[in-house]
């Protein structure tokens, strides 16, 4: 998810020219709107998200620039343990450093961890709001008020006490 080369990048795209930022700062807000979060949603495979917003500060220069905030949004996802689907919020902070992509040229980019590119002077906010968004969802998600409470046969049985009753002929 962190390559993003063309002008479209996904169902939430929200390049800005960041080149035109005044003394190299600013901010920007994206705004998911619903038929785009449907779309997110289904990418994800969840069952909903609403109320998506990213918000970001940008500051440096237009060579290396960090870009921080928080993503936040509604999100219904399934229970792992119930299955039943349940609504909870996702706030993820952001940070991220992008660079001008003409800097990288002659580096080993397979052994540093290197920024995330400028694509000619613009940053797809909407893209990393939808990274970030992603980022934050549980990957095990379990409805507030669901325990896992594993199956005990008798008191202190093991995991064989029920192969030895049967092998035993009392089950």
């Amino acid at each position: 998810m962190r390559h993003r080369t063309g002008p479209e990048s996904g169902p939430l795209a929200r390049w800005v020219n960041v080149e035109r930022l005044p003394q190299g700062r600013g901010a920007v807000t994206v705004e998911a709107s619903p038929a785009e979060c449907a779309t997110l949603a289904a990418d994800f495979k969840i069952p909903a998200i609403r109320d998506l917003v990213g918000r970001f500060e940008i500051s440096g220069s237009t060579n290396r620039m960090t870009v921080t905030g928080t993503v936040e949004a509604v999100v219904t996802q399934v229970c792992t343990v119930s299955l039943e689907p349940f609504e909870g919020p996702v706030r993820e902070p952001v940070e991220v450093v992008f660079t001008d992509t003409d800097q990288l040229a002659g580096t080993d980019a397979e052994d540093v961890e290197i920024p995330d590119p400028l694509i000619g002077g613009r940053i797809d906010f909407g893209a990393l709001t939808a990274e970030f968004l992603a980022l934050g969802l549980d990957p095990y998600p379990r409805k507030p008020g669901i325990a896992f409470e594993p199956v005990v046969i008798g008191e202190d049985a093991g995991p064989f006490d029920a192969l030895r009753q049967l092998r035993d002929g009392e089950g």
